[in-house]
């Protein structure tokens, strides 16, 4: 075959696959799973657990909007590791109750134990939430994350949070890549549970779910896995989604978007594969598009369009800054893939002044 004939061949295979993939992401960012369910109010107990340790950016604010969102229908008391924590003196002018974690156990993180030993001291409830101390919640999102529980198949509730940008440039990256999280939650396929704002029926720890919780790093990881093994729905709610003001530097927001992807891996192993998959097929879009559009055909950058889709459907989330929005939504799926690597290769993770293991934990019994 003579070698300019050969070049053509390998250049319409190339253009085949590119063509592929062109239709694939295309439906993706144009197709997204909406789940429409109306809730009732929740009409049963529940305890809100929030754990803290150190002085989050905003903490009093955050831990007063807790209270008045909760109000006098439902408990909600804060886990620290100590009395000098920085913490307390935050919780005491915010005029919350807190407790002391026990010891609990010896493998799990911090907030695991927090979360557990709040459970032991204050049992019977039929479903507890965790509250991260760096939301910011609105006033109805307590009853709104609880109303899920009026459908008897609802094993957690969960909501996303809004990245509000308190920085620089960084902060407004954190913005953008928060809102792969958003999509994660439209879908049921995808939806896991977000310690961050999270409530699950205290029956995921019956029996043996008390023992596996309390092995792992992470407790939204271990809540999902049990979720999942007892055949209960995770439900997202939307209206529920609190606000978390970020102040990141590069290094700052690095060091979290690692951890977040190594966490996402830990749980889900396959997210790894797919994601790789996903964010480099989507780094191809992007090359093939500008390089075709130059080199062969101007009509080529109309490849563009499904990221185009995705930078569009970001402006419209995050509500302000349009331009910068939409000009990081063109370069994130280069870092969302290199989050995937660089995470793949992370032993272990480092979370609030701690270093946890990501060991292989076994599956629910």
């Amino acid at each position: 075959m003579p070698l300019s004939l050969l070049h053509s061949f390998l250049f319409d295979i190339f253009l085949a696959l590119i063509i592929l993939i062109f239709a694939g992401l295309t439906f993706i960012a144009s197709h997204r799973e909406k789940d429409d369910l109306v809730f009732s109010r929740y009409q049963g107990k529940a305890l809100f657990i929030v754990p803290c340790r150190g002085r989050d950016f905003t903490l009093e604010e955050n831990l007063r909007a807790i209270i008045q969102s909760v109000g006098n229908r439902y408990g909600v008391v804060a886990v620290v590791d100590s009395e000098d924590d920085e913490a307390v003196p935050a919780i005491k002018s915010a005029g919350m109750k807190y407790i002391v974690a026990s010891p609990v156990c010896t493998r799990c993180s911090g907030k695991v134990r927090a979360v557990y030993s709040a459970l032991v001291a204050f049992p019977g409830y039929p479903v507890y939430a965790i509250a991260d101390s760096d939301i910011l919640p609105a006033t109805s999102w307590a009853e709104d994350l609880l109303s899920p529980f009026t459908m008897e198949d609802t094993g957690i509730s969960t909501t996303f949070p809004y990245f509000f940008p308190r920085g620089g440039f960084w902060s407004v990256v954190k913005l953008v890549w928060g809102f792969v999280g958003l999509g994660m939650m439209e879908s049921s396929v995808t939806r896991f549970g977000w310690g961050g704002s999270l409530a699950f029926r205290s029956s995921l720890l019956d029996g043996s779910g008390k023992d596996f919780f309390l092995s792992y790093v992470s407790d939204d990881v271990a809540l999902t896995k049990l979720c999942k093994s007892k055949g209960y729905k995770i439900r997202y709610v939307r209206s529920a989604a609190p606000v978390i003001n970020s102040p990141d530097d590069f290094s700052t927001f690095m060091e979290w978007a690692n951890r977040q992807t190594a966490l996402s891996i830990y749980s889900t192993p396959s997210v790894f594969r797919f994601g790789v998959i996903f964010y480099g097929s989507t780094v191809l879009i992007e090359a093939a598009s500008v390089v075709l559009s130059i080199l062969v055909f101007p009509a080529f950058v109309l490849l563009l369009a499904p990221v185009l889709i995705t930078a569009l459907r970001n402006v419209q989330r995050a509500g302000r800054m349009p331009v910068a929005v939409f000009l990081i939504s063109l370069f994130i799926p280069f870092l969302y893939l290199y989050n995937l690597i660089r995470a793949r290769k992370m032993s272990e993770i480092r979370w609030r002044g701690r270093t946890y293991s990501l060991g292989n934990e076994d599956k629910p019994a």
